[in-house]
């Protein structure tokens, strides 16, 4: 009896031990934490003139393989690797003699059945004649109406076969298809080439240079709309650009592509680039520069007031508690040190500039000064 009552005071006096420090801890002030010092700045409407940039690749915009149309060897090699050539102008040849050879024989088979045709056309006519006098069978006449009508059939196929070997022997002589340069020989005299599979050479203009890029399927209605605009001469809309180095002469929208790529969601535009110093060449790879309004007002922020969470962007905006909360923005042009918000943050608004990596949500902040360099930037 007494071992049940020292049990039961023993657990008491716990119970009462821990209720104490339960009551304790619940007394204790809440932790207050320290405010985050920072430098905030409002949110201003400026006139941000600036380019949007394309990885671009420069192309001919007319560019022809020369291939063979005969089986043959190289006979001659009628100019020299990178010269510019003109329409009509002899490049290569290729041996014809076997070519002219059957040229010549296919001529004498015409003459050949032409000469029938003449004896036929005679027989015909004479046994016409005794036939009006009733002096031939019926059916000697009509054996020479036939043959007429075959020696006929047989004179159009050789006239074709004649054709079809000129052909062969102009085939011998690849010519250039348009003025152009010409790019280095691929074959050399000697060399035995396959019709329609061997590849001579190249020839393209150069005059003027097709530079082509994508772009987004959401930017589409503006390109249109650059399309549909009169570009003037000296319109530095589009220009291009070889790292830091910027190409004189600017250029002008050509086209569209027909239709979006599915599977990367882009469109290909093309522009065209006068040529005339020769400086852009076919397979070069660049930046094309697409001027944006400058007159039109952007919202112009510090890249530095930018945070970054699983590819979204935030800033952080101060309350009227001196208390931030995130704001998730659309980014744009990153221009020097500052970029361009497309979408989140409306004028008159402020956002936390200076001390971004010491807050989360809620944060408690103390303002202070914007620092200026002695000429009063930024």
């Amino acid at each position: 009896m007494m071992r049940s009552f020292n049990n039961l005071f023993g657990s008491g006096l716990v119970a009462i031990i821990l209720l104490s420090a339960c009551k304790e801890k619940k007394a204790l002030p809440p932790r207050v934490l320290p405010s985050v010092k920072v430098t905030v700045e409002p949110v201003k409407y400026i006139q941000a003139g600036y380019y949007d940039e394309y990885p671009s690749t420069v192309t001919a915009l007319n560019l022809v393989e020369l291939k063979p149309q005969v089986n043959g060897f190289i006979t001659g090699v009628h100019f020299k690797d990178g010269d510019r050539v003109k329409k009509g102008q002899l490049l290569y040849s290729i041996d014809n003699q076997l070519y002219a050879a059957n040229y010549e024989q296919a001529i004498a088979n015409l003459q050949l059945q032409q000469a029938n045709l003449n004896k036929a056309q005679k027989d015909a006519d004479r046994y016409h004649e005794l036939d009006k006098m009733d002096a031939i069978a019926k059916q000697l006449v009509d054996n020479a109406d036939a043959a007429l009508e075959v020696t006929k059939k047989q004179v159009a196929a050789a006239s074709a076969n004649i054709q079809a070997l000129q052909t062969n022997v102009n085939y011998t002589k690849v010519y250039a298809p348009f003025d152009g340069v010409i790019g280095i020989s691929l074959v050399k005299p000697g060399t035995s080439v396959s019709a329609g599979q061997s590849l001579l050479n190249t020839v393209s203009t150069d005059h003027e240079m097709a530079v082509d890029f994508n772009i987004d399927q959401q930017e589409i209605f503006r390109f249109t709309s650059l399309l549909n605009q009169k570009q003037k001469l000296n319109d530095s809309t589009f220009t291009l650009a070889f790292g830091q180095d910027v190409y004189l002469y600017p250029g002008k929208l050509l086209l569209l592509d027909r239709a979006v790529n599915s599977q990367t969601g882009t469109l290909k535009a093309r522009l065209v680039f006068p040529n005339n110093t020769k400086l852009l060449i076919a397979g070069m790879n660049g930046t094309v520069r697409v001027r944006r309004n400058a007159a039109t007002l952007s919202i112009l922020i510090p890249y530095k007031a930018v945070t970054e969470q699983l590819g979204e962007f935030f800033v952080y905006v101060p309350n009227d508690s001196n208390r931030v909360s995130q704001r998730k923005i659309s980014l744009g042009k990153q221009i020097g040190n500052n970029i361009i918000v497309i979408h989140g943050l409306q004028e008159g608004e402020h956002i936390v500039v200076e001390g971004v990596q010491n807050l989360r949500e809620g944060t408690s902040i103390q303002t202070a000064p914007v620092q200026t360099t002695q000429d009063g930037g930024k």
